[in-house]
């Protein structure tokens, strides 16, 4: 038995490395633990929640992920073109659970910001979903 939250963490790496979209945007950059000397733009992990709702017999979790966007690129743009893609390649028909089944699955908000270093441009990306386990 897979955590829902672990096996949406790999259908995202996967999505996010299938699309042409953004391929062409960040290279397949995308990170868990963002190494140190990194290449921008880049997508990685932000935080993510995995809340139980147990009830007749059926382990459902409400799971919350964030994705963060990276880019030293001038203004927003580019980051905003990727979390655009991002958000689109993350469409609940291309989310393909094999361990859990999935319920629900939906964008909630996208957030464009400059970081405290005033160079970098940070979009947060955050994704809802309902998950049963067996």
């Amino acid at each position: 038995m897979t955590s829902p939250t672990y096996e949406f963490q790999g259908q995202i790496v996967a999505l996010i490395k299938a699309s042409s979209d953004l391929s062409a945007l960040i290279g397949g950059r995308v990170y868990d633990r963002v190494p140190e000397s990194v290449q921008f733009p880049y997508v990685s992990f932000g935080p993510s929640d995995e809340v139980s709702d147990y009830a007749e017999c059926i382990d459902g979790f409400a799971v919350t992920m964030q994705l963060d966007v990276w880019s030293r690129a001038v203004g927003f743009p580019e980051c905003r073109r990727i979390t655009d893609a991002v958000r689109k390649a993350l469409s609940v028909e291309n989310i393909q659970l094999t361990d859990n089944a999935l319920v629900t699955f939906n964008h909630v908000t996208t957030r464009i910001f400059r970081d405290p270093d005033g160079l970098t441009s940070h979009g947060a990306i955050t994704f809802e979903a309902f998950v049963e386990q067996p």
